[in-house]
């Protein structure tokens, strides 16, 4: 496929439809392209040059998300843990963050396309989301450049892609499911693996983590934002509703130690986070029992 083109005005000088390009740089196959197609499409949105069309209606084609060759996908349990204390470990981890941000990419790019009639500052937000993933892995892809590695030289997973596809149907299970679930964790994984990083002396791609985390939460507030919009539009019950959908379409469970902090400044009250509390406790003492128990 050929790079997805900048959105440019036409000859009178009309917006282009950011939505339609959204579509053309989902489809888009080469990472960096893809990444400079997210990140010009959100600039031409920002000053005028793109518009989004929220009553278009868009055909599915066959093709999403467009990704290179390599990696080579497969299931989780496949993929193994190496020491960061090696150079070789700590390529492997800058490559499994690259595709998850390669990946993010993709999902916000969806989200712009798929889901019609929302409201204006829907779209905008998730071409900035998008924007910031581009960015993020643009930064990953230069470190893992300064290893010796490219992206797509290590195995990696689908995840991420397999609960877009899930929630294709319903915008309020994306909002819910991808950046309150998925994305959610990375702001509790981050802080462990930078302090890793930082005990390895890699002291550049630890700053990479900073930059991430702080973007992150922004995201995830973000989708927050959004759930809550559609959970009032409707009348539902934000905490019931995630519970049921988390349900429905089988997110994976959440597992603690949880980044309170990050998670509060990312949208989530009270009650969200105390019962993210109780769960964390709970696990603990299990687990110490485990640890008690004669084997």
């Amino acid at each position: 496929m050929t790079s997805a083109a900048a959105p440019a005005s036409n000859s009178q000088d009309e917006p282009s439809c950011a939505r339609r390009a959204a579509l053309a740089a989902l489809r888009e196959q080469d990472p960096a392209a893809k990444a400079a197609a997210a990140r010009e499409l959100y600039a031409a949105v920002l000053d005028g040059r793109a518009l989004c069309d929220a009553d278009l209606e868009l055909a599915e084609p066959a093709d999403l998300p467009g990704r290179p060759e390599r990696p080579e996908l497969v299931e989780p349990r496949q993929l193994g843990r190496r020491s960061m204390q090696s150079p070789q470990g700590r390529a492997v981890l800058l490559h499994a963050l690259a595709h998850i941000e390669f990946n993010a990419i993709n999902l916000a790019l969806d989200a712009v396309w798929r889901f019609p009639r929302m409201p204006a500052a829907f779209y905008t937000d998730w071409l900035k989301v998008a924007a910031e993933e581009a960015y993020h892995y643009s930064l990953l892809a230069a470190r893992l450049a300064e290893y010796g590695h490219a992206y797509g030289d290590f195995p990696a997973h689908g995840g991420l892609w397999d609960m877009c596809e899930r929630t294709r149907g319903e915008v309020l299970a994306r909002m819910a499911l991808v950046p309150r679930t998925l994305e959610a964790r990375g702001l509790d994984a981050s802080p462990p693996i930078r302090a890793r990083l930082q005990q390895a002396g890699d002291h550049a791609s630890a700053a990479i983590l900073d930059v991430i985390l702080r973007d992150e939460i922004g995201h995830v507030l973000i989708g927050n934002r959004w759930f809550r919009h559609l959970c009032d539009q409707h009348g539902l019950d934000p905490h019931h509703t995630y519970l049921r959908l988390a349900d429905q379409y089988h997110a994976p469970k959440l597992r603690g130690p949880f980044n309170f902090e990050a998670r509060r400044d990312a949208g989530f009250d009270d009650a969200e986070l105390a019962a993210l509390a109780s769960q964390d406790a709970q696990q603990a003492t299990e687990a110490t029992d485990h640890r008690a128990s004669p084997q």
